[in-house]
């Protein structure tokens, strides 16, 4: 008993570290999407090839995340594979000069407009400093292992402000177990990270979302077949993920700053023609919620530039996760399928292309991370609003069920597979 207190009183402290951290590092971000767009405005209006301003800039930002990462190396990509293969033994806790590594590398790179998500280096961080808490505590390897879980998931809970689908990640997803300690220092270290970040990006759901009228129970089986499409592009993403990662990594004779700086380049290339293509997607995916209306076109071209250039921006191997992009994808998907089946089907379908969209992001990630029950609850939690539960629970489980059928592995386990092997280890 008195070992438990200790390990929760461990994980309140780290906790309230991933609060004020990751709160500055969602605000630095906040800072970086507005800075962006201006950039794009300016460049639209100068005379002669103003497309070269947001590549340069782009490309610079990716250039210098790399550096960083040649620096830490370990803090390439998500960090959610490494949180995973430390619990699973097959790696060691990252030390606490990680922070600053995933800090400013995913600042670069996402500030930037890379098309990368702020949850992994928040997962990453968060896990380094429940590692190095529990250093300071003279705590067992086992309860490190499990520390740097449960902190990693109450640095999820941060990114997205939803300190229950923060404990449900390090549940589902990264332990796959449910063990008393590891909930309770989950839960105390989520809700003391939450209610500090909350002090510096303020206390409110990430999207406002309209009030909304829950869709009649004669639609159910039409979210069915969304869930069971949306496993299927699921699928399809997770390939391409991989494929790109792959494929940058045979490319050995090109420095690795200099593919950082391509993408870049393309990247930034993007964000002139729009610039909601680029970075995270929360304000494109908060304009949909809103209810802003979109011609089918434009959110066919959204779709096709954020599913390509995500799964690019991800094999730059700079600090950046994969969780955002995904609900970005989610709530255009969910648009666009509503906008296809319309004339399909009798009435006006209008009144379900916000609940499409809300139910797409947890369809979405349900497909792709395979942890449906945190993809419910993170949407739940981000968006506000219960109204849409009954049909998000029918396409997710659907999405999850159609991504199995087709054999397809969750997206985490094929980067850890991926994972280079440690000096000591290999």
């Amino acid at each position: 008993m008195r070992e438990t207190v200790r390990v929760c009183l461990v994980a309140i402290v780290a906790g309230a570290i991933i609060g004020f951290v990751g709160g500055a590092f969602r605000w630095c971000l906040e800072q970086a999407d507005t800075l962006r767009v201006d950039l794009a405005d300016w460049a639209h209006r100068l005379a002669g090839p103003g497309w070269l301003i947001p590549m340069a800039a782009t490309a610079v930002g990716a250039t210098l995340a790399a550096l960083v990462v040649r620096w830490m190396p370990l803090a390439a990509g998500s960090g959610i594979q490494h949180v995973e293969a430390v619990y699973r033994e097959d790696a060691s806790p990252p030390e606490l000069r990680l922070l600053p590594a995933k800090f400013v590398g995913g600042v670069l790179g996402i500030g930037s407009g890379l098309v990368l998500g702020r949850e992994g280096p928040t997962v990453h961080m968060g896990a380094a400093i429940g590692a190095a808490a529990a250093r300071c505590a003279r705590l067992g390897d086992a309860t490190i292992r499990m520390l740097q879980t449960a902190v990693g998931g109450a640095g999820l809970a941060v990114a997205f402000n939803a300190p229950i689908g923060g404990l449900l990640f390090t549940l589902e997803e990264v332990t796959k177990s449910f063990r008393m300690q590891t909930v309770l220092a989950t839960a105390f270290a989520a809700a003391t990270g939450v209610g500090c970040a909350r002090l510096v990006v303020g206390d409110h759901p990430d999207f406002a979302v309209p009030e909304l009228n829950s869709p009649g129970l004669q639609w159910l089986p039409l979210f069915a077949v969304f869930g069971l499409a949306t496993g299927c592009l699921g699928v399809f993403y997770n390939r391409l993920v991989l494929a790109f990662v792959d494929h940058v990594k045979l490319l050995p004779r090109i420095p690795t700053l200099a593919k950082a700086a391509v993408i870049g380049a393309i990247i930034g290339l993007v964000m002139f023609v729009h610039p909601l293509a680029t970075g995270g997607g929360d304000t494109l995916t908060q304009s949909i919620l809103g209810g802003r209306s979109l011609e089918l076109s434009v959110v066919v071209g959204f779709l096709v530039l954020r599913f390509l250039a995500g799964p690019l921006s991800y094999a730059a191997a700079v600090p950046g996760g994969l969780f955002a992009p995904l609900l970005a994808l989610g709530t255009l998907w969910g648009v666009l399928f509503v906008g296809c089946v319309d004339p399909l089907l009798p009435g006006d379908q209008e009144s379900l292309a916000v609940p499409m969209a809300i139910v797409g992001m947890a369809a979405f990630f349900g497909a792709t991370v395979r942890a449906p029950v945190t993809g419910v609850v993170l949407v739940v939690e981000m968006t506000a609003t219960t109204a849409v539960l009954v049909p998000m629970l029918a396409a997710t489980a659907a999405a999850v069920l159609a991504s199995e059928l087709l054999g397809s592995p969750p997206i985490y386990d094929s980067l850890r597979e991926r994972m280079p092997p440690e000096p000591d280890r290999a």
